[in-house]
C-alpha cells in the first residue's frame, strides 16, 4: 500500500512539473507579430509629456557607473574584460605624423585618441529582448534559425530600443530591510515593505529600480563579485503581472539573485522577463545618491547605444525628482 502511495505521489509530482514546464514558453506580443520592444510600447507621447510636466527642478541624478580597467564582470563565464588603450598620443603624433601636419604643427596642437573593447553586458546597461530565449525562440516567437545571423539578431536587437521617458520609482529594499543576507532573494513582501515605508504606490507603466546596496562595492570587484543578492521570481511576477510595470532595474551585477531558489527552477528571472513577458531591465545601476536623499519618485530618462543586433547596450540613465503635488 505504501509503495502504491509513493508511486502515486511521484506521478503527481511529475505531472505538476510537466504542467509547469509547458507554461514556460516565449510570449506572443499583444502589440502585434512584428513587435520588437515588448512592454516599452506602453510609452506614448502623452505619457512622456505627463511625466516631464511634473519636473520642477534642475537637479539630476546620474544613475550610471564608471567604466574602467578592472571593473566587475562575469569573467568566470568567459566574458571579455573591459580594455582601454591609447591609439594616439601627443608625443607619438609628433614622431609618427599620422595626420601629415608635420612636426611643428603636431607640437603646437596635441592630439590624443583612444579605443575600448568590452562585453555589451558590462557596467550600466540594458538587456535587449534577444538576450534570453526558450526552446530556440525569443520574445514574440522569433526563431534563431530564421533571425540569428553571424553578425547578430535580425530582430529585437539593441538598436530597436527607443529613448525611455517615464515615471521612475526607487524601491529601497536595503533601507527597508537593512543589510541583505548573502545571495539574498528579494521577495514580493520585501517590495511591499519598501513601498509602505516610503509611502509610495506603483502605477502601470512605471520604471521600477531596486536598491540592494551592492553599488557601494562596485569599485572593489572582488567584493562586488562575492555576493549576488537580487530579485526572485515571486517578486518579478508580482511587479509584472499585478502591478503592470514597464521596465525594471537594479544596482547589482545580474539583476536577479544567484543561485536560484530551487535547483529545479531551471527557467531564470531573465528568461521569464525577456522571453515570456517582453520586459527589459537595466543592470548595475548607481542608486546610492537617490537613496541618500530619499528621492523615491522621479522622471526616468535614458537612452542606450544603437548597437545593431546586439543583446544588450550601455546606458546612462538620469533621474529628475518630480513635484508630486502637481
Amino acid at each position: 500500500m505504501k509503495r502504491t502511495n509513493i508511486l502515486i505521489a511521484v506521478l503527481l509530482l511529475f505531472l505538476l512539473s510537466a504542467r509547469g514546464q509547458l507554461n514556460e514558453r516565449v510570449g506572443k506580443s499583444p502589440w502585434g507579430p512584428e513587435d520588437e520592444i515588448g512592454t516599452l510600447n506602453m510609452m506614448t507621447e502623452a505619457s512622456k509629456l505627463q511625466v516631464l510636466s511634473k519636473i520642477s527642478t534642475g537637479k539630476a541624478y546620474d544613475l550610471s557607473v564608471d567604466y574602467f580597467v578592472g571593473m566587475p564582470s562575469f569573467h568566470s563565464l568567459g566574458d571579455p574584460a573591459y580594455q582601454y588603450w591609447l591609439t594616439h598620443t601627443p608625443h607619438g603624433t609628433i614622431v609618427d605624423n599620422p595626420n601629415s601636419l608635420g612636426e611643428v604643427m603636431n607640437k603646437k596642437v596635441s592630439y590624443t585618441g583612444d579605443a575600448i573593447s568590452m562585453y555589451t553586458h558590462m557596467g550600466t546597461h540594458i538587456d535587449a529582448l534577444n538576450h534570453f530565449g526558450l526552446d530556440g525562440k525569443i520574445w514574440n516567437g522569433f526563431s534563431q534559425e530564421e533571425y540569428l545571423g553571424d553578425k547578430g539578431w535580425k530582430k529585437t536587437g539593441a538598436e530597436t530600443i527607443p529613448p525611455i521617458i517615464a515615471r521612475g520609482v526607487l524601491l529601497d529594499v536595503k533601507d527597508a530591510k537593512g543589510p541583505l543576507p548573502h545571495n539574498y532573494h528579494i521577495t514580493s513582501q520585501d517590495l511591499k515593505l519598501a513601498l509602505k515605508k516610503q509611502g509610495m504606490e506603483l502605477k502601470q507603466g512605471d520604471v521600477v529600480l531596486i536598491r540592494t546596496g551592492q553599488a557601494q562595492f562596485y569599485k572593489n570587484a572582488s567584493h562586488y563579485l562575492n555576493n549576488y543578492p537580487g530579485i526572485g521570481l515571486d517578486a518579478v511576477k508580482w511587479l509584472v503581472e499585478e502591478q503592470g510595470i514597464m521596465l525594471l532595474g537594479a544596482d547589482n551585477l545580474s539583476f536577479e539573485a544567484f543561485p536560484p531558489e530551487r535547483e529545479d527552477n531551471w527557467v531564470p528571472v531573465h528568461t521569464y522577463l525577456l522571453a515570456e513577458k517582453g520586459v527589459m531591465f537595466i543592470e548595475q545601476l548607481f542608486l546610492e545618491e537617490l537613496s541618500k536623499n530619499k528621492v523615491y519618485e522621479f522622471a526616468f530618462i535614458a537612452a542606450s547605444l544603437k548597437l545593431r543586433g546586439a543583446s544588450g547596450s550601455p546606458m546612462r540613465p538620469i533621474a529628475i525628482p518630480l513635484n508630486t503635488r502637481k
